[in-house]
């Protein structure tokens, strides 16, 4: 019997969590129980459980026994650096030691300009200023603002998603995503105990015969698309496809979310879906991904009719974003700063996307050349979990496909994809010797790590 034969076991158990045959917070089967019915002994058993609790998947309490980790999907998609070695291409977000003297000197010119006025509550949710740099930054990338006082504030793109899905639905409400999105949207919905409806894709984005299917199949009260370099399939919409969607939801009447935090990515500005439909979409843009994570920026472009509603949810939720963060903000953009960044970081993820092509070019995969990541589809001989389990003991970090959809029927094709995100990694040569040690990596024959069990 081979000693590697526990890892092809750890390797069935994770497939059985993945598709759902045992669920979060269920107890696994006794290690003789299992044993028996894989044709193996219950101390391999015990091995594959251990390496499984290594890769944080189960739990293990002593005289209870074996449990499946409720880990969320946003919590594994969004992994932080961690310890000098490791090649993180797990989290999407600038290459920041770019950003970073722009930063300080932002953060300079702020504080010495720093008025009473920004230390206290004000009224209507947030400063006219800040609202009329926000309408500035969203203006230059393709959204009509006809007045600042439509541009609401939030704490970042991830709070105004909550504020906004909160405030126009209810526990056992329907939502309507693409069929893969950022696990922030599926967490929130499973936070608020919302259905979610997946609308599939094609290569322009999520489809209109589809997505008009699912509104006269279900009581949909909100839409939300990730436009441009979506997340984590890097389709872009074009023009036709954002107005077709658009004249869908106008005729059903239904609510549009408009996730744009990546549309300052686009070579050429491109309309916001918003433009076609403003009495029912609201707009979310800011500078997290385009200058820092920690600049918890967003700004929300609101119906008229629905700022007094969104504006009462942000001050019973938050009262309001700080002022001394959007102050920042301001002064990157009225200084020109912010765009000059943008500019910086597009070309990084240009020269990035070049070199990741070449070192992928045997596999399938999708981008364009000013995206932030890249989503690939592995060969036969891999599924992501299982290469997830490898890339983790090498220091890589990857997403797995499954992060990104909510829906078990199609386990199946998630894992054969993976999210590469290029920026994270600061220093270039750290960055093209991960890419390489990953390639490579994909290109052996995962039967090193599971032999098959007979």
């Amino acid at each position: 019997m081979s000693n590697n034969k526990f890892r092809h076991i750890a390797q069935t158990i994770d497939s059985r969590i993945l598709e759902g045959l045992y669920p979060a917070n269920t107890k696994l089967p006794p290690h003789r129980a299992l044993a028996d019915e894989l044709g193996t002994t219950p101390s391999t058993i015990a091995k594959a459980y251990a390496l499984l609790m290594e890769h944080d998947k189960v739990i293990s309490f002593v005289g209870k026994g074996t449990f499946v980790c409720a880990s969320s999907q946003l919590e594994n998609v969004i992994q932080a650096n961690g310890i000098e070695e490791e090649y993180n291409f797990s989290i999407l977000q600038p290459c920041l030691i770019y950003n970073q003297s722009a930063l300080q000197n932002a953060f300079q010119q702020s504080s010495q300009q720093m008025t009473t006025e920004l230390m206290g509550y004000t009224d209507q949710s947030g400063h006219i200023a800040h609202k009329k740099a926000g309408a500035k930054w969203s203006r230059a990338f393709g959204l009509e603002v006809s007045h600042p006082q439509d541009i609401l504030l939030a704490s970042g793109a991830q709070n105004a998603l909550d504020m906004l899905i909160q405030t126009y639905t209810q526990a056992g409400d329907i939502i309507a995503v693409e069929e893969y999105t950022y696990p922030g949207i599926l967490s929130i919905a499973q936070l608020h105990g919302l259905t979610v409806v997946d609308i599939p894709m094609d290569e322009h984005g999520m489809r209109v015969d589809a997505l008009e299917k699912a509104l006269n199949s279900h009581p949909i009260k909100m839409v939300i698309i990730l436009p441009s370099h979506q997340n984590p399939t890097t389709i872009t919409m074009s023009i036709s496809r954002r107005q077709a969607i658009a004249t869908v939801l106008k005729q059903h009447q239904t609510w549009l979310i408009e996730d744009d935090l990546y549309g300052f990515l686009n070579e050429k500005v491109i309309p916001a879906i918003t433009n076609f439909i403003p009495e029912l979409s609201f707009h979310i843009s800011g500078l997290s991904k385009a200058i820092c994570p920690a600049l918890r920026c967003a700004f929300i472009k609101t119906p008229r009719s629905e700022v007094r509603k969104v504006s009462a949810c942000i001050r019973s939720s938050i009262w309001l974003a700080s002022p001394f963060t959007f102050d920042i903000a301001k002064y990157l953009i009225d200084s020109g700063d912010a765009f000059k960044l943008v500019d910086t970081q597009k070309a990084i993820a240009k020269k990035r996307q070049a070199f990741a092509k070449i070192a992928f070019s045997f596999l399938t995969h999708y981008s364009h050349n000013t995206s932030y990541h890249m989503w690939i589809a592995l060969p036969a001989h891999w599924r992501s979990e299982t290469l997830l389990m490898e890339t983790k003991d090498r220091h890589l970090l990857v997403s797995s496909g499954s992060f990104f959809t909510h829906a078990t029927q199609q386990a199946s094709v998630s894992t054969q994809y993976i999210r590469l995100s290029l920026m994270a990694i600061s220093n270039e040569n750290h960055f093209q010797q991960g890419i390489l040690q990953l390639a490579a990596l994909i290109k052996e024959d995962p039967k090193h790590a599971f032999l098959p069990l007979t």
